[in-house]
This record gives C-alpha cells, sequence and structure tokens, in this order.
C-alpha cells in the first residue's frame, strides 16, 4: 500500500478515530483544530498539527492543502464552519474532500458547496449495530452497493459436517461463501465439496435481509 497524505480539519472523536487509524496505516496525517487541548491529544498518532479555524481562509491556505491526497472535514458539532471549510478547501485547489455530515439536507449542501464525497458516522454505525444484533450468529458486517453486504457469520451446528453444495447455499439462501476463516486462516478457495467444521466462520455475500434471515438461529 502506497503511502498518502491526508489532512484532517476537526479532532473531535470522529477526527481522532480516523487521524489514528490512518497513522496505524502508515498515512501521512496532518491534524488541524481551533482546540489546543484537542491538538495536543493526537500529538502523538499525527505527521503534524496546527490549532487554527478552518473557517480562516488565509489559515487554510498556508497549510498547502493542493499537496494533500485527500482532505476530510471531520467538524460535528458546528455545520456551518464545516460547510465553510469544505468551500474553502475546493477553492484553495483540494484533490479530493470528504465531509462529514448528520442527516440528507447536509449531504446536499456539502456536495453543493465542494465535497467530493460525504460520510455519515452516526448514520453508518447505527446501520451496522442495527446488522449486527439482528442475528446471533453475525459477527461483523460491511455493506455494499444497494442492499448487498459482506458478513461474517458463525457455522450453523446444522451446516458442520457438510458439505457446501450439501447445504446449497446458493440456491436456498441467495448467498455466496466467498472464504471460511479457521482461526486466524482464511481459505478463499472453497468449492461445493468443501466440508465445514465445528468453530469456523465464514465470509458470505449476500442482501442483508437474507443473512439476516438465515443466521437468526439461538
Amino acid at each position: 500500500m502506497s503511502t498518502r497524505s491526508f489532512l484532517i480539519i476537526g479532532l473531535g472523536r470522529f477526527g481522532r478515530h480516523v487521524a489514528s487509524k490512518l497513522n496505524d496505516m502508515g498515512m501521512q496525517v496532518m491534524a488541524v483544530d481551533k482546540e489546543e487541548k484537542r491538538v495536543e491529544e493526537v500529538l502523538n498518532y499525527v505527521t503534524n498539527a496546527q490549532v487554527g479555524d478552518g473557517t480562516n481562509q488565509d489559515f487554510l491556505s498556508s497549510l498547502g492543502v493542493r499537496n494533500f491526497d485527500v482532505c476530510i472535514v471531520a467538524i460535528g458539532d458546528d455545520f456551518l464552519a464545516a460547510l465553510e471549510t469544505t468551500s474553502y478547501l475546493k477553492e484553495l485547489g483540494a484533490k479530493k474532500v470528504v465531509s462529514r455530515a448528520s442527516r440528507d439536507t447536509q449531504r446536499k449542501f456539502l456536495l453543493r458547496n465542494g465535497a467530493d464525497d460525504v460520510v455519515y458516522p452516526e448514520r453508518d454505525m447505527g446501520e451496522w449495530a442495527a446488522v449486527r444484533y439482528a442475528g446471533d450468529n453475525i459477527f461483523d458486517y460491511m455493506q455494499l452497493d444497494g442492499d448487498f453486504g459482506v458478513f461474517e457469520v458463525g457455522v450453523p451446528s446444522a451446516w458442520v459436517g457438510r458439505t457446501i453444495g450439501e447445504i446449497g447455499v446458493r440456491s436456498h439462501y441467495r448467498m455466496n461463501i466467498v472464504a471460511v476463516k479457521t482461526g486466524r486462516q482464511m481459505d478463499i478457495m472453497t468449492g461445493a465439496d468443501y466440508t465445514l467444521e465445528p468453530g469456523q466462520t465464514l465470509m458470505v455475500l449476500g442482501r442483508t435481509k437474507d443473512v439476516t434471515k438465515c443466521f437468526n438461529v439461538r
């Protein structure tokens, strides 16, 4: 994975988590917030950090926003500030601007004023929690386009000792097994003659309603 550079403006919980994860991935991160305390809290896991106001165009210009691969507007407590910052970043030539929103009306304004993409942290986490706990055997979930997702699920007891072909995962349950995990090892070469064992987990691709119905087993 090549190293990319990120500018994160707004260091509330969402901004801090993004900065920390990017750092873990070996990315270059410049972090900005108008509160000095928040900036101090991220110094150990960002490349650089500054105290400053994203709504100040001169300050943004001094950061050289054109040099970052992605600029993330993570301001969550002041939508007007997030909107102004998004607009200024684009005016200053930012390559890609990703902005945070909490509802669809905010998304529309952000996209009209320079955002290339918009994320909904609270909504996305709410949807993840709903799907994660809709089935007793669903351990993790990643949404794809539309109603589809990739799910990590436990092998139902009724499937243990049977092959994928015998179970008829695709024909009976309308989903595909894309990998089988045994401990930390993942096997993606699982054909119809693959026999499932106790303690394994499956990575399945399917519609949310089909997967939650299938694995909602007590």
